[in-house]
């Protein structure tokens, strides 16, 4: 298995669909999914009726999975969206934004 380039807790651009340009921090990854969750976009709002556990039922807006494709690591310099490349510093292996060249803290 490849070392993850995004991790729980990075700072994310969404790069496509409704959210596109977005940033937020990741809540949440599901590898066998090739999803993640970012807090605050992608909301999917469902109806749910009234039940005994919930007796007034109502709207519950909440983030969605969404694929990692659709987002790039922020750039810990300028907050743009960059790639992640390892490199091995001090004999330690790390993550390395590709614009900046800037350790990502991980």
């Amino acid at each position: 298995m490849a070392a993850a380039k995004i991790k729980k807790g990075d700072q994310v651009v969404v790069l496509s669909g409704k959210d596109k340009g977005r940033t937020g921090t990741v809540s949440k990854v599901l590898p066998k999914d090739g999803k993640l969750v970012v807090e605050g976009v992608n909301i999917a709002a469902r109806h749910r009726k009234a039940s005994q556990a919930n007796p007034q039922g109502g709207i519950d807006r909440a983030p969605a999975p969404m694929a990692i494709s659709k987002v790039a690591i922020a750039d810990p310099k300028d907050g743009k969206p960059t790639r992640v490349r390892f490199e091995e510093r001090d004999g330690v292996k790390v993550r390395v934004a590709v614009k900046s060249g800037e350790k990502i803290d991980g």
